[in-house]
């Protein structure tokens, strides 16, 4: 969502709240009254959502119906802007129909926890990056994610979440990576569709973002992003499909840029012809914070609704088009239909939230399994697992390791409990201002060996934090990346000389390991030069519980990458980030101004990520899909069976430690697909005993092995020789055997 930086943390929403008690229309006069719902047909829960939903629709009147189909203004969001009596103080709200028992939709940023709780003094989990869930390969952990989302936003009184995040990692350094799902639209589109299915679990509505093809934030609202629709539904679209199939989200939020000359809240081809009849996603369109751009068109195009609204489009200009007969009543119709039918089938009409006080204890324990799950151990030359020792000295250094881990920035800022551990003030987060929650990697790796003499340095002064390193057994690097919406980074290196840091410690120590706190792929000059490599993304509330558990073997390491690492910007499909002017460092946060309108041409079509790798030949830093652990795995007796469409192998633990291994299934098409990479298609978590043998089964998805054809719009499963492949991570497939597919 698009915010204001002038917002300074809203640090004084209390002194210019106003109560618009009167602003929404009919039902607002009711609000204290208590309907008769044994009048009410649509109350009976026998019915199907959409028969319920027809049933208000009858009983409704044209001002309700526009009542529904936008917002109430920015509220907290924006500096004197009105916020209703019935608000919950989060990112949005729509009024509700009091004498039809409609209730009011409280919406939330809730894309790794709840935004701006401090507010209301309440508590939210600030749960790993999304990105670091995903590397988790476990749709089960993703289920847990989003149901922690979906307790909290009831227990604090909000009915929808507005996270949900699918946009690929087609730009490896756009600053919102952390709240998507990495670059494989079916890696991506399964962890973000079980995520949501964990929201709709607590009934809370759910929403899936940002649709389409906003895969940067540099000139996100001017950029005019062209890609032909074949490496449209093979990509990006392709990821929304997945996700919105195994979810049914109550919402589909669009998104602020243009595909192809129209804006993604106004376009047919995306909003009508893809998402509403291919996807037969039955939800309501919502359009991100004013990315409204029009009324009829947006209308008539798919936008069923417009938010926050204080532009107004859907409000008397979109009454005053019903009435004219430019927008059909018929549309207005489905617009509100969607939006009922998404009430009854999440059940906040019959089951609404109930305040009550958030369980932070529950909340951090599943955190930090999250946080387990997902941490990836990228280089282990034997100084992994540690081992507590009277003896060692360890020098940690960087990172503000002292005090806490980093948070993501931008509507998915969750705020942290006491105050950012580095600058610990009254208030919320600041916007535009890295946050750093309280778990301290210097007192849990204490607590693992507290005899050892443990010294942290905060590492601005090279030299000192090189002689602190030199005169100690052990350095443990923490370096930082920290990402944020409004902004994307110039480069994939580190920012801050961190990378020269590195340098100097692994030069002072030869026992050195660095552990990663960012927002996405960066690029390592210094590893060859370290012993040990640890990505931790941003980890949430647990994050250095769960490192130290790593570090000292309490947790065999299973997470594998979602991302391709680039050794450098050059081996991207775009070295420099569209738009970004890396002189001046034009961004859309600094220089809004500034960003005229451009296209987009995305030349690398579907092959995104470790796709584009293939294709061209490249050897990443580290390949999507990888990940090691304190034990080996061994891959043996891979078949296929035809008819069924499986494929069959068995893995091995050959090592002396219990670990999971993620084992990944890819595919090359036949020569008649005319593609030069192979396809993701299938994995499977194996826990495996030291010595252990498990059977592995996995069926092939048709949808995933097809090619989309864009005369016939529709998929296409071609005849011929299709290469599986099975194995560790997309560049080591040791297995391999050949799927027939007859005409």
């Amino acid at each position: 969502m698009l915010r204001n930086k002038s917002l300074g943390g809203l640090k004084t929403t209390s002194l210019f709240v106003v109560l618009a008690l009167a602003s929404f229309g009919p039902g607002a006069a009711q609000a204290q009254a208590t309907p008769d719902t044994s009048k009410m047909p649509w109350m009976n829960k026998a019915l199907a959502p959409d028969e319920r939903a027809n049933l208000v629709l009858g009983q409704m009147t044209l001002d309700e119906k526009i009542q529904m189909v936008h917002g109430t203004g920015w509220g907290v969001l924006r500096k004197g802007a009105p916020i209703s009596a019935r608000s919950n103080f989060g990112a949005g709200f729509m009024a509700g129909i009091d004498r039809l028992n409609i209730p009011d939709i409280n919406l939330a940023d809730s894309a790794v926890g709840i935004r701006m709780a401090a507010y209301q003094s309440r508590y939210s989990t600030l749960l790993p990056s999304t990105l670091g869930a995903a590397a988790s390969w476990n749709p089960d952990s993703a289920f847990l994610y989003g149901s922690v989302i979906g307790r909290e936003l009831r227990a604090q009184g909000f009915n929808m979440s507005i996270g949900g995040g699918v946009n690929i990692t087609r730009e490896p350094r756009n600053g919102r990576n952390f709240e998507y799902a990495g670059e494989d639209p079916v890696l991506a589109g399964t962890m973000t569709g079980y995520l949501m299915n964990g929201v709709k679990s607590q009934h809370v509505m759910s929403d899936i973002k940002h649709y389409a093809l906003n895969d940067q934030e540099t000139g996100r609202t001017v950029v005019n992003v062209l890609l032909d629709k074949k490496a449209m539904r093979e990509s990006d679209l392709l990821a929304f499909e997945i996700a919105i199939g195994i979810s049914d989200p109550s919402g589909v939020m669009c998104s602020y840029n243009l595909v192809e000359g129209d804006w993604a809240c106004e376009n047919d081809y995306l909003l009508n012809q893809v998402l509403k009849k291919d996807f037969k996603f039955k939800g309501w369109v919502l359009s991100d914070w004013s990315a409204t751009h029009s009324t009829v068109k947006a209308a008539l195009n798919g936008l069923d609704q417009e938010m926050p609204g204080d532009d107004n489009y859907f409000g008397p200009p979109l009454k005053k088009a019903i009435e004219s007969g430019q927008v059909p009543m018929a549309r207005l119709d489905d617009m509100v239909h969607r939006i009922l039918r998404s009430m009854f089938a999440a059940g906040v009409v019959d089951d609404p939230p109930v305040r009550t006080v958030v369980d932070p204890f529950r909340g951090l324990e599943e955190a930090q399994h999250i946080a387990e799950e997902s941490i990836v151990l990228l280089k282990n030359d034997h100084v992994l697992p540690l081992k507590a020792s009277q003896s060692s000295s360890i020098a940690l250094i960087g990172g503000h390791a002292d005090v806490g881990v980093l948070s993501g920035g931008g509507s998915a800022q969750v705020d942290a409990p006491g105050g950012n551990a580095i600058d610990p003030r009254s208030g919320g987060s600041v916007w535009g201002k890295p946050v750093y929650f309280p778990s301290s990697p210097l007192k849990f790796i204490h607590q693992k060996t507290p005899q050892a003499n443990i010294q942290y340095i905060d590492g601005q002064d090279k030299a000192a934090a090189a002689r602190l390193a030199k005169s100690s057994s052990l350095a443990i690097v923490f370096v930082t990346q920290w990402m944020s919406e409004g902004h994307d980074s110039p480069t994939l290196s580190l920012p801050d000389d961190q990378d020269a840091l590195v340098e100097a410690i692994a030069s002072a120590n030869p026992n050195t390991i660095v552990v990663l706190e960012n927002g996405g792929p960066v690029s390592m000059l210094w590893a060859q030069h370290v012993k040990g490599i640890i990505e931790m993304w941003y980890p949430g509330i647990g994050g250095a519980q769960a490192l130290s558990n790593i570090l000292f073997g309490d947790v065999n390491p299973s997470g594998k990458l979602p991302v391709t690492f680039a050794r450098s910007d050059a081996d991207l499909p775009h070295p420099i980030v569209p738009g970004l002017d890396p002189v001046s460092k034009t961004t859309l946060e600094d220089h809004q101004d500034k960003v005229r309108p451009f296209d987009l041409r995305y030349t690398e079509g579907a092959r995104v990520g470790y796709k584009w790798f293939d294709a061209m030949n490249k050897q990443p830093l580290f390949p999507f899909g990888f990940g090691l652990s304190y034990t080996n795995y061994a891959y043996s007796n891979l078949t296929v069976d035809d008819t069924q469409r499986t494929v069959h192998f068995t893995v091995r633990n050959t090592g002396s430690s219990e670990g999971t291994e993620i084992a990944q299934v890819y595919v090359a098409l036949p020569a008649a697909a005319k593609e030069d990479y192979k396809r993701m298609v299938a994995w499977q978590r194996v826990k495996l005993a030291p010595g252990e043998s498990k059977a592995v089964t996995l069926k092939l998805d048709p949808l995933y092995l097809s090619v989309f054809d864009t005369d016939k719009n529709a998929w296409q499963l071609l005849s011929g020789d299709y290469k599986v492949m099975a194995g560790a991570s997309s560049r080591e497939t040791p297995l391999q055997a050949t799927l027939h597919i007859q005409p």
